[in-house]
C-alpha cells in the first residue's frame, strides 16, 4: 500500500551530455538521429537509478530537448502561425525554431518581401524557479491536435527496459495559464473546451500502450485563482474523469500551499493528489483527512529544490501520522520534480568531506524515498544503518563552527537605519551624474557579458588545472577585457563594460570570493535548453575578505576615457540562484549578502568607477506564489538591494538589471530599489513588459532591451527602431536607454558585432529624428 515514486527527473546527464549533443547539433556536427540517440541512453539511464531505488514507477514525458512546455505545444499540435510553419518541416526542426528564433526566410533589410525571421517563443521564469519555460501563444484561430508519437515512443522505450512507465503531462489548466493571449481582449480560457478533447484522445493512446498512472501537473492550484480558473479545473477534470476508465490519474501541485484552493483540489474526480509537504507542511494533515479514502494521497516530503539532507525522522514521523489516517495507503515522493537540483552530489570531488555528508542530489533524493519506504513498511531495521547517518549529517552540519559568524552578525545589529538610502533624491543625482558621464542623447550601453571565447575557457581551464600562474591568467584576461573594450569603442558604444572575460558565471564568481558559500565540480543544473549553471552551497554566514572585481574594472577604465560600468550581482539573485541555507531565515541571509556587495561598490566607486550595475534579474522569481506574502518579501528584497546600492556619492550612477520575467505587478517595488537605471528584457514580448513602466510612470532611467540574445537570429536596424519607438511612446526621451535584452556570454562575436553595429545606428538615427525641444534637458556629448 506504499509506493515511492519522483515527479520528474534531471535531463542533461552527469557530464552534461545534453547540453553538448545540443549545442553540436545546432553547429550542424551532428545529426538529428545521434542527437535522439544521446537522449535515449539518458533517459534509460535515469530510469535505471529510479528503479534500482525501488520506484514503483519511472517518470516518462518530463524529459525534454529543450523545455517541457515546448514539446506540449508540439504535442498538442498549437505552434503559433506567426512562425508559418506548413507540416513539411521536420517536428525537431520547429521545435528548435519556437525555441531558438532561428531563421527560415532568405531576404535583405528592405527588399520589399515584408518577410521576417519570426522571433523565438518569449521565455519566462517557471514560478519561482530559475528554470525558464517557453511560454504559448493562444489567439482566436488556436486550434489542437494530437501529435504523441515521441511521447508514445518514449513509453515504449520504458517498457522495454522493463520498467512501469507513470506518464508526467502539464495539465490543461496550468498549460493556458501559463500561456499568453497575443491579440488584446482575448481570453485564453475560452480555449479549455478545444483543448479537453485532445488531452482525452492523449489519454486513450496512453491506456492503449499499457500505461496505468498518467501525472497531470495543476501548479496554479498554488496560486490565487479567481473563480473562472477554479471553475475551469472542475469542469476539466469532471470530462477526463470519465476519459479514462483504464487509468489512474494523479494530480499533481508544488512550489506553494494550496490555501482557498485546497477543498477544490481535493474533491476533483482523480484518481489522486500530490501535495507539496515541504512548502505547505501545514497543510497535510488537512489535505489527508479531507481527501476520499478510496483515493491515493502522494506526499511530497523530500524537497526537489534543495540539496541539504532530509530530516528522515522528521519525515517518518509525519508520514506515519498520515499514514494512520490514510489507512494504511499512501505515496512518497519529492515535492517536485528533481529537475531542479543536481542528478548526484556524493561522490563530487570539490566538495569537502564534511560538507559533501550534509547534501543530496536528484540520486542521493531517490536513496532517502527508499529508506523512507522501507521504515513505512516496517523494516526500519534494514535501513538503521541510513538513519542514523541522516542523523549524525544533521547533528554534525547544526554544530559546525564554520556555518556562523559572531562579527556578521554584530556588524548586522549595527547597521544604520538610514544604511539602505541614498544621500539625495533622483533628481539631484541625475543632475549630478549626467554633468559627471555627459552622455549623448538616447544612451546606448550592454548590460555587462561578451562572448565566453574558446581562448577564454582554455584560460580558464589551464589555470584550474595549474597549467597557467595567476600572472599568465590575469595577462590572458586583461587581453580578452581589452578586446572587448576596443570592441565597443570601434562600434561607437556610449556607455563601455570590461566584458567579464574572469568571470565563470555572475553568481559563482562571486560566491568562490565569498565567505559562507561552497562549490561542486558537477552539480549542474539546466536553466533553459543547453543553458545549465551550477548554483554555489550557501552553507554559512556570508563575508567579504576582499575586493572581487575592483582590479578588473580600474583596469577596463584605463584602457579609454568612455565611462565603464562596473558590474555586480545583487543581494536577492546571488540568493535565488545559489542553493540557500536552510537554518536561517532567507531575509538575513540576502541582508548579509547586501552588505557584502555594499562594501564591493563602495571599493568601485573608490577607484574612480563612474557607474556600477548591480544585475537583481532573480527578484521577481523570489516573489512568492501567494498575494498575501508579497510585502514581506519585497520589504526585504528590496531593502537588501538598497544597502548594496547607497554607500556612494551623487554623482555615482547605480544600474540594475531585471530579465525573463513578469514585473508590471511589482513596479512600485521595483521603483523603491531607486537605481539611477534600470535595464530590462523586452523584446521577446515586443515591448510588452514596457507597457506598465509607462502607465506607472516609473520616475528613473530606464533601458529596455531592443534585441533578444538568446536567439542567433541578428535583427535589423528597422526592427529595433521599431520597438525603441514603441518605448519612446510611454519612457520620457530623456530617460531612455539602449541596450540589448541581456548579457552576451552565449553569443559568438561576429554575430554580437552585427547585432550591436545596428543598434547603436538605430540610436543615431533616434538622435536625428527627435526634436530639440524633447531632447532640452540632455546634456551633449
Amino acid at each position: 500500500m506504499i509506493k515511492t515514486h519522483v515527479l520528474g527527473f534531471p535531463r542533461i546527464g552527469a557530464q552534461r551530455e545534453l547540453k553538448f549533443a545540443l549545442e553540436r547539433h545546432w553547429r550542424g556536427e551532428i545529426d538529428t538521429d545521434t542527437l535522439e540517440a544521446t537522449a535515449a541512453r539518458l533517459r534509460a539511464a535515469h530510469w535505471r537509478l529510479q528503479q534500482q531505488a525501488g520506484l514503483d514507477f519511472v517518470a516518462v514525458g518530463d524529459f525534454a530537448l529543450y523545455d517541457h512546455v515546448a514539446s506540449l505545444i508540439q504535442l498538442f499540435g498549437c505552434e503559433p502561425a506567426r512562425f508559418g510553419f506548413d507540416g513539411s518541416e521536420p517536428p525537431l526542426q520547429r521545435y528548435f525554431a519556437m525555441a531558438r528564433g532561428a531563421p527560415t526566410h532568405a531576404h535583405a533589410e528592405g527588399c520589399g518581401c515584408g518577410a521576417t525571421d519570426p522571433q523565438a517563443l518569449e521565455m519566462t521564469k517557471w514560478f519561482d524557479t530559475n528554470y525558464h519555460y517557453l511560454v504559448p501563444e493562444f489567439d482566436e484561430a488556436t486550434a489542437f491536435s494530437l501529435h504523441a508519437e515521441r511521447l508514445l515512443a518514449e513509453v515504449g522505450e520504458a517498457i522495454a527496459l522493463p520498467a512501469s512507465p507513470k506518464v508526467v503531462l502539464l495539465g490543461p489548466v496550468s498549460f493556458l495559464h501559463l500561456g499568453k493571449s497575443k491579440v488584446a481582449g482575448f481570453d485564453r480560457l475560452g480555449l479549455l473546451e478545444r483543448l479537453l478533447p485532445v488531452y482525452e484522445q492523449l489519454l486513450l493512446r496512453l491506456a492503449a500502450r499499457g500505461v496505468t498512472c498518467v501525472q497531470l501537473d495543476e501548479p496554479v492550484l498554488g496560486l490565487d485563482l479567481d473563480e473562472r480558473w477554479q471553475q475551469a479545473l472542475r469542469s476539466a477534470y469532471a470530462r477526463l474523469a470519465t476519459a479514462e476508465p483504464q487509468q489512474q490519474l494523479l494530480l499533481a501541485t508544488y512550489f506553494s500551499p494550496l490555501q482557498q484552493n485546497l477543498a477544490l483540489a481535493c474533491e476533483l474526480p482523480v484518481g489522486g493528489l500530490h501535495v507539496d509537504a515541504v512548502r505547505a507542511p501545514e497543510e497535510l494533515l488537512d489535505v489527508a483527512r479531507r481527501l476520499p479514502r478510496e483515493r491515493v494521497l502522494s506526499v511530497g516530503i523530500i524537497d526537489g529544490r534543495n540539496v541539504w539532507r532530509a530530516d528522515l525522522d522528521a519525515a517518518l514521523a509525519r508520514l506515519r501520522e498520515v499514514l494512520e489516517l490514510r489507512g494504511g495507503r499512501l505515496w512518497v515522493a519529492p515535492s517536485c520534480s528533481l529537475l531542479h537540483v543536481p542528478l548526484r552530489l556524493r561522490d563530487d570531488a570539490a566538495v569537502d568531506g564534511e560538507l559533501r555528508l550534509w547534501l543530496a542530489g536528484a540520486e542521493e533524493k531517490l536513496d532517502e524515498l527508499r529508506v523512507l519506504k522501507r521504515a513505512l513498511w516496517g523494516d526500519e531495521a534494514s535501513v538503521a544503518a541510513e538513519l542514523a547517518a541522516s542523523r549524525a549529517a544533521r547533528a554534525a552540519r547544526a554544530a559546525s563552527p564554520r556555518v556562523r559568524r559572531v562579527a556578521v552578525a554584530e556588524r548586522l545589529r549595527a547597521l544604520p537605519a538610514e544604511a539602505d538610502r541614498r544621500a539625495s533624491p533622483f533628481a539631484v543625482r541625475q543632475q549630478a551624474q549626467r554633468e559627471r558621464l555627459q552622455l549623448p542623447a538616447f544612451p546606448t550601453t550592454t548590460i555587462g557579458s561578451f562572448p565566453q571565447t574558446a581562448e577564454i575557457r582554455a584560460a580558464r581551464a589551464a589555470f584550474k588545472r595549474g597549467e597557467l600562474d595567476e600572472a599568465a591568467y590575469r595577462e590572458a584576461m586583461q587581453r580578452e577585457i581589452a578586446l572587448a573594450v576596443h570592441r565597443q569603442e570601434e562600434l561607437g558604444l556610449d556607455m563601455l563594460v570590461h566584458g567579464e572575460a574572469e568571470r565563470n558565471d555572475m553568481v559563482e564568481y562571486f560566491g568562490e570570493q565569498l565567505d559562507g558559500f561552497a562549490f561542486t565540480a558537477n552539480g549542474w543544473v539546466q536553466s533553459y535548453g543547453s543553458r545549465c549553471v551550477k548554483p554555489p552551497l550557501l552553507y554559512g554566514d556570508v563575508a567579504r575578505p576582499r575586493a572581487m572585481t575592483v582590479e578588473w574594472s580600474r583596469y577596463a577604465q584605463g584602457l579609454t576615457p568612455r565611462p565603464m560600468k562596473g558590474m555586480l550581482t545583487g543581494p536577492i539573485t546571488i540568493l535565488q540562484w545559489s542553493f540557500v541555507r536552510d537554518d536561517q531565515a532567507r531575509a538575513d541571509t540576502a541582508l548579509q549578502i547586501a552588505l557584502a556587495i555594499r562594501d564591493e561598490v563602495a571599493d568601485l566607486e573608490q577607484a574612480g568607477i563612474a557607474a556600477i550595475q548591480i544585475d537583481e534579474p532573480a527578484i521577481r522569481e523570489g516573489l512568492p506564489l501567494r498575494r498575501a506574502q508579497w510585502d514581506a518579501y519585497l520589504g526585504w528584497a528590496t531593502c537588501a538591494f538598497r544597502i548594496a546600492a547607497s554607500p556612494v556619492r551623487d554623482d555615482t550612477q547605480i544600474h540594475t538589471h531585471m530579465c525573463y520575467a513578469e514585473f508590471n505587478d511589482i513596479l512600485p517595488a521595483i521603483a523603491a530599489m531607486d537605481a539611477d537605471v534600470i535595464t530590462i528584457e523586452t523584446s521577446r514580448s515586443d515591448m510588452e513588459l514596457l507597457r506598465g513602466f509607462g502607465s506607472f510612470r516609473y520616475p528613473n532611467e530606464i533601458g529596455p532591451g531592443v534585441y533578444d540574445i538568446h536567439s542567433p537570429r541578428v535583427p535589423g536596424r528597422g526592427e529595433m527602431l521599431r520597438l525603441l519607438r514603441k518605448a519612446a511612446e510611454v519612457i520620457p526621451a530623456d530617460r531612455l536607454w539602449i541596450n540589448p535584452d541581456c548579457g552576451l556570454k552565449t553569443r559568438q562575436w561576429p554575430e554580437v558585432t552585427a547585432a550591436l553595429k545596428e543598434m547603436v545606428e538605430a540610436a543615431r538615427e533616434l538622435r536625428a529624428a527627435a526634436s530639440p525641444q524633447g531632447l532640452a534637458v540632455l546634456s551633449p556629448s
